[in-house]
């Protein structure tokens, strides 16, 4: 599904989300606090934006994706960066290789989530963190309801006039309305071993921000 949509997938990201996702982008990078001399993963890259920009802040990164199509493309947009494709839930990478390990709007779509953060944990270094940019559940009912009601309608409306793929999009929309919420989430990080965790919501919580820490010892 993923390849099918790589070729207009950051145009449709930003259309789709009236530009939002580039204040939910600065957001989390200022979450991940890449720099120099720190190693990062970033899950679940897709083309390649985000890594390219904990590149520009100078780190040490790799950039991550199940999808070939979205490598394939990233790897045409960003020639200097490494891209591999990749399965969430079974990392060709070491143990505590990276400092940091974030994935942004990608483990919703993960079959298996609880192996997910297990991998996340395994591949990150003592005192390493981890940083979970994805969709949520708005925190006021009023807007929760409206929010509901405009991904089951209007976002629908917009996809058939601008998407050549309407039907991958709707899987998309399905998968923000199943996602757990920010407290499920952050418990389930816990039981995978991430200490230390919180989380910070944009927009209400349509976005959350989640943050953990793996223990020294």
């Amino acid at each position: 599904m993923f390849d099918e949509v790589a070729a207009k997938y950051d145009i449709m990201n930003t259309l789709l989300t009236g530009g939002l996702v580039h204040v939910w982008r600065s957001n989390t990078r200022d979450a991940v606090g890449a720099r120099r001399g720190l190693t990062v993963l970033d899950l679940a890259c897709g083309t390649g934006s985000s890594t390219n920009d904990y590149a520009k802040a100078g780190a040490d990164v790799i950039g991550c994706d199940i999808s070939e199509g979205m490598i394939t493309r990233g790897k045409v947009h960003y020639p200097h960066l490494t891209l591999i494709q990749g399965d969430a839930t079974d990392l060709p990478f070491g143990d505590g290789t990276f400092d940091i390990v974030t994935i942004s709007y990608g483990l919703r779509n993960v079959q298996n989530t609880e192996k997910a953060l297990s991998e996340m944990f395994r591949v990150t270094k003592p005192g390493g963190k981890v940083v979970i940019a994805e969709f949520s559940k708005p925190a006021t009912k009023f807007f929760r309801n409206f929010y509901r009601y405009f991904m089951a309608t209007v976002m629908p409306y917009m996809v058939r006039r601008i998407s050549s793929d309407p039907e991958a999009y709707a899987y998309l929309f399905e998968s923000i309305l199943d996602w757990h919420g920010q407290k499920k989430l952050a418990e389930l990080m816990q039981d995978a071993g991430w200490r230390g965790v919180e989380y910070k919501n944009l927009c209400d919580g349509i976005v959350a921000i989640h943050r953990g820490i793996r223990p020294k010892a």
